[in-house]
């Protein structure tokens, strides 16, 4: 009879093992579907060694009973994942410069890691989020400051197949959608230098669809910030397995829980989209 393994993931030198400086992957919370705790200690306890991060998206923990919220993040702890605040910050802000400091304060006390602060929805000057910055960090927290790129639809260019020479008309300009991606980067170097630990980039119209990617754009952030220093939201797996297959399994990538396993056989194998979920061949040895 034939005996089957499972493939080894340690055979991938350029991956340290947690707790990782690159190569994060960080999963979504319950946000958009409950997840019960026995389902997230089950993803721990199988896929715990590839997930280093679980952040509370949309504010989804300001709905839970501080005694749950505090079970998930020691169960958590237990296996080495820190624990992110998501983008609930400018909800706070709302109330004034004391109840953000409040706010860090209660944080550290409940065991969240990363405090998440959203820089185009909290609409403050840029000395404002910087003081942000250093009062988290000060307080005995990690900081993410989360930024989004957006540019114009029109820019990417039409597919699909059509006669040669056939008019095709213009895309209608929305300037509302460009903004200049140096700017955002001069803001991001000026939060690092200020003391936050990465750069969270919702990319949104960049990333939300692997066959129109901007790479230019994203060169141009990994190029200034560092592929250490910079996050990116991967709505699908075709965007996942995009920026593994650009930038390596040292990307940092946060992600939707389905697609953790799907993730690592692209980082352990660097495999194409064919590779039929985790049940191809090519991960049996006989």
């Amino acid at each position: 009879m034939a005996a089957y393994r499972w493939k080894s993931f340690d055979e991938n030198e350029d991956r340290p093992t947690k707790p990782r400086r690159y190569g994060v992957t960080e999963m979504r919370s319950p946000l958009y579907n409950l997840f019960s705790h026995n389902v997230l200690q089950d993803i721990f306890e199988s896929m715990g060694e590839y997930v280093d991060g679980l952040k509370f998206c949309g504010g989804s923990h300001s709905l839970m009973p501080k005694t749950s919220l505090k079970e998930i993040i020691d169960m958590a702890h237990r296996h080495d994942v820190y624990v992110s605040t998501g983008d609930w910050a400018e909800h706070i802000i709302r109330k004034g410069p004391s109840a953000f400091k409040h706010y860090v304060e209660e944080c550290k006390q409940m065991g969240f890691d990363t405090v998440e602060l959203n820089a185009g929805s909290l609409g403050m000057p840029e000395e404002t989020l910087l003081r942000f910055v250093r009062l988290v960090k000060s307080g005995g927290m990690k900081v993410k400051p989360h930024f989004e790129v957006k540019f114009n639809v029109s820019d990417i260019p039409r597919g699909g197949d059509r006669a040669y020479g056939a008019y095709i008309p213009p895309a209608p300009r929305s300037f509302e959608l460009v903004e200049d991606v140096d700017l955002l980067i001069r803001r991001a170097e000026r939060c690092l230098e200020a003391g936050a630990d990465m750069i969270m980039i919702d990319a949104d119209d960049v990333s939300k669809h692997a066959d129109n990617m901007r790479a230019d754009i994203i060169a141009k952030i990994i190029g200034r910030l560092g592929i250490e220093k910079t996050m990116f939201e991967a709505s699908n797996p075709r965007t996942s397995e995009w920026f593994i297959k650009q930038y390596g399994p040292k990307v940092n990538l946060f992600i939707d829980h389905s697609d953790l396993v799907d993730v690592e056989c692209l980082r352990g194998r660097n495999l194409g989209i064919d590779h039929a979920s985790v049940l191809g061949s090519s991960y049996f040895l006989l």
